[in-house]
């Protein structure tokens, strides 16, 4: 006779279970190294960085066990009382968390403290599967796209609240799920378009074209605006003369207008730029009500926002970001080194990855590390511990292993019989995703020090916790799926 428990153990996916084991053991020996004192080698001393995390393994694995045991079906039927739960504990924790390097996130209770952010993005993700696998949803109606962002920037909002902005950008990581359910490929385009605008805009901003008094940034950016919608208009519309209209005839005016500006008469070309935007808009309308298309008019509008976001951007950034949050955008944009300030981090990580070479140093044989001069090499920064111990060959070794374990994770989502387990799913593979992307780039110096861990390598247990819980219902709900067919 086949119980229900014996069903369970034969159809639960046991290579993504191993990568994760493989994955947790990994990121314990790399807390080991990075937390070795010279002459200490006892990695189980409670009282050491490596000692809790192998408590907090242990009782990781204890989790798992007792989130598989559960019912498939009591994730889907609770899933909106646990995301109202941890927005509750989102906002609770704005007043009565203490104050930990400048942020309100940690509640502290006796010995333990914990990150409810890190919980919120399994309540998130339940929360976002509960609702796209109900009946009347359509992502392509107004109201529930509206609800969708609802779900997903009301915990965003309150980690922010926080203080904690890098965990708080992980949310944005659930659009690629939305984007794999049908969500219009234009916003995950403005999404790109957003993050170029603000980068050329910030980069060359003080950089002026040869001698003319025009901001290379501003204009390069307002010159995409004015040739996107024509992009735009031949994608969704098919239409050769608009798109020779508003393409061929900006290019024209930006043309006779940089030559007069160099050799006639210097001024500003961004005043040619915003004419030329507003023809492009009006000229988007007039098709607009001719044709009785609303495919020009909402062009129009992305064109309306695209000037608002360049311009606003600017402000933001100068006018409301934190001295320390500018230096950290500029450092990564190359346009400051600050080497002894907030480039200290990625610039230390650098020299310990460099120093490891091809093979590494060797287990707890790394100087950069042993010698701390890594902060936050336990945490944020842990993979600087990888490269120096194991060389190129280790950390390509632990990026290989990542890679497949997202990959086995898109695998498992497709073949998912229901939509809420299938966008589970492509939540916590896209989860997973971020942050790996995030925190391999800080730590190379490709993307801002935001601050978010490395999955199951990063010393803490709220993060180890809540990776735990993503994972562990995702495979419990696969493990059912024959049950929902």
């Amino acid at each position: 006779m086949v119980t229900r428990n014996d069903s369970l153990w034969k159809t639960l996916d046991w290579v993504t279970i191993c990568i994760y084991l493989l994955l947790v053991i990994a990121g314990w020996l790399s807390i080991c190294g990075a937390s070795y004192d010279y002459g200490d080698r006892d990695f189980l001393d409670f009282s050491t960085s490596a000692g809790k995390q192998f408590v907090w393994i242990t009782c990781s694995f204890g989790l798992g066990f007792v989130l598989l045991m559960l019912e498939d079906r009591m994730y889907d039927m609770f899933a909106y009382i646990i995301y109202i739960g941890l927005i509750l504990l989102l906002i609770v924790t704005i007043f009565i968390a203490p104050d930990t390097k400048g942020s309100r996130s940690w509640l502290v209770m006796g010995p333990v403290s914990l990150q409810p952010a890190e919980f919120a993005k399994f309540a998130t993700a339940l929360a976002l599967a509960k609702y796209m696998n109900s009946y009347s949803f359509s992502i392509k109606k107004e109201k529930c796209a509206l609800v969708l962002g609802l779900i997903i920037f009301l915990p965003m909002l309150l980690i922010i609240g926080q203080k904690e902005t890098g965990s708080a950008l992980v949310y944005l990581a659930f659009f690629l799920v939305l984007y794999r359910e049908g969500m219009p490929g234009v916003v995950l385009f403005a999404g790109v378009c957003a993050v170029l605008y603000f980068i050329v805009g910030i980069r060359f901003g003080e950089v002026n074209i040869a001698d003319t008094p025009t901001s290379l940034g501003e204009f390069v950016v307002l010159t995409l605006i004015l040739l996107f919608p024509g992009i735009m208009v031949w994608i969704y519309r098919k239409k050769w003369e608009p798109v020779r209209n508003i393409i061929g005839v900006n290019l024209s005016a930006l043309l006779v207008a940089y030559l007069i500006s160099e050799y006639v008469v210097h001024f500003n070309l961004a005043w040619v730029q915003w004419g030329l935007c507003l023809l492009t808009i009006g000229y988007l309308l007039y098709l607009s009500l001719s044709e009785r298309q609303r495919s020009y008019a909402l062009i129009a509008l992305f064109a309306v926002f695209s000037i608002g976001f360049l311009y606003s951007s600017n402000y933001v950034f100068n006018n409301i970001l934190k001295p320390h949050q500018q230096i950290r955008i500029k450092v990564v944009l190359g346009m400051e080194e600050d080497l002894m300030g907030s480039g200290y981090n990625v610039n230390q990580s650098k020299i310990a990855i460099g120093s490891g070479g091809l093979t590494g140093k060797g287990f707890l044989n790394g100087t950069q590390t042993k010698l701390k001069y890594v902060p936050e090499q336990d945490t944020d920064f842990i993979f600087c511990t990888v490269g120096e111990e194991q060389g190129f060959i280790g950390s390509s070794a632990v990026l290989i292993v990542f890679l497949i374990f997202i990959l086995r994770l898109i695998f498992l989502s497709e073949r998912q019989t229901s939509t809420f387990a299938r966008v589970y799913g492509y939540s916590v593979a896209s989860i997973f995703l971020f942050h790996l992307f995030i925190n391999i780039g800080m730590v190379l110096g490709l993307t801002p020090v935001i601050g978010i861990p490395l999955p199951f390598f990063s010393y803490g247990g709220s993060s180890l916790w809540g990776f735990t819980i993503l994972l562990f219902i995702f495979l419990r709900l696969d493990a059912g799926r024959n049950r929902r067919l």
